[in-house]
């Protein structure tokens, strides 16, 4: 007979909602995560403590670790104390780094771990990878999905903007990334899992024309469930192929020549647009997605144009050449086309001469 499905691994709860943070201690109690209650949980700076207290009274046994930045390092010394602790699931509290390097302890502990997110910056927040620096720079580690995920709308909104806004455009990368995977199919051979594609894609659609802002609960939460598919397209697929393209390779390259720059999200925005930049001047194809992109992120306030984050066309054009090198064996817009120097200031010129208006 047939196999007429497939196990797909998702987490065992979502909840996107105000005062979703109530509700964590009962979540916890949910036998399938720890039968015991015997839990850690692991903060970072900003709102972690106050969302642990809160929730401390409806555990019956849980210790409160603070995470020190979202370095390999610090995830080690939490897996450690996991590890000497015996327990049964770690919660995550806190933003990217914190939850990124909450994920990385829990899979060197081998144990489940719970997403709490304080802002919604990017799509670690529900992804099998997690973004750690370390002595080489920035690195991507495969890591173990998040069992639950909790994001409460109250905490949310007392995020910085700026950290919410990012989310955006890490999400929007998704049509970049999506578009890349095909192009590697046809030109390499590369097997594409549709499913996976579809879920990052159908992610990027839902938010790309949703209306209202950061400021609307409704936004939020299109925002929030876009991140959670997002980082469980990555999960079907196995790997970040359908929400890491091109865009992501530029992202990557200038948090190793240029750190600091700007956050993920933001990043990834611009490396999106200057993709389909490419794409529409080079492929004669995207052209309406480039529009569509461009008018997304100045609608809600993303950099769009090299100079917005401080970066010269020289400087941009030196991390769009240095980007195939940070994904080796990963196939883009960028090494289909294969731009020398001149060539690439060439195209980095045209997009800021087109767009900065």
């Amino acid at each position: 007979m047939p196999l007429l499905t497939r196990m797909l691994n998702a987490p065992l709860s979502i909840d996107v909602r105000r005062g979703a943070v109530a509700a964590l201690g009962e979540l916890l109690a949910d036998r399938r995560i720890a039968t015991e209650g015997r839990v850690a949980i692991a903060v970072g700076p900003g709102q972690g403590d106050q969302i642990a207290e809160q929730v401390r009274p409806s555990l019956s046994a849980c210790d409160v670790f603070q995470v020190e930045g979202g370095t390999v390092d610090a995830a080690v010394a939490l897996g450690s104390k996991l590890r000497a602790g015996s327990y049964e699931a770690v919660v995550g509290i806190g933003g990217g780094r914190t939850i990124d390097a909450t994920k990385y302890a829990a899979t060197l502990s081998g144990i489940p771990m719970v997403s709490v997110a304080t802002n919604l910056s990017h799509d670690g927040i529900c992804s099998p990878v997690a973004s750690l620096v370390h002595d080489g720079g920035k690195g991507s580690f495969g890591v173990v999905m998040p069992l639950a995920m909790v994001v409460d709308l109250d905490y949310v909104h007392a995020a910085p903007a700026r950290l919410i806004r990012a989310g955006i455009g890490d999400v929007v990368s998704n049509f970049s990334a999506v578009d890349d995977w095909l192009l590697a199919a046809e030109q390499c051979g590369e097997r594409v899992d549709r499913m996976a594609l579809t879920v990052a894609r159908t992610a990027a659609e839902a938010l790309l024309h949703q209306p209202g802002s950061i400021e609307d609960d409704r936004f939020l939460t299109v925002l929030a469930e876009s991140l959670v598919l997002s980082g469980m397209s990555m999960a079907f697929a196995g790997d970040s192929r359908p929400a890491s393209g091109g865009d992501h390779e530029i992202l990557h390259a200038i948090d190793q020549l240029f750190p600091d720059t700007a956050n993920h999200g933001e990043l990834a925005g611009i490396g999106t647009a200057f993709c389909y930049h490419l794409r529409s001047t080079r492929l004669g194809v995207g052209g309406e997605r480039l529009h569509e992109i461009l008018d997304c992120l100045a609608r809600h306030g993303l950099p769009r144009l090299p100079g917005d984050i401080g970066l010269s066309v020289e400087q941009f054009s030196e991390a769009v050449r240095l980007a195939p090198q940070t994904r080796p064996g990963r196939y883009t817009i960028l090494e289909y086309l294969d731009l020398d120097e001149g060539e690439t200031r060439k195209a980095v010129e045209e997009y800021v001469q087109a767009h900065g208006g």
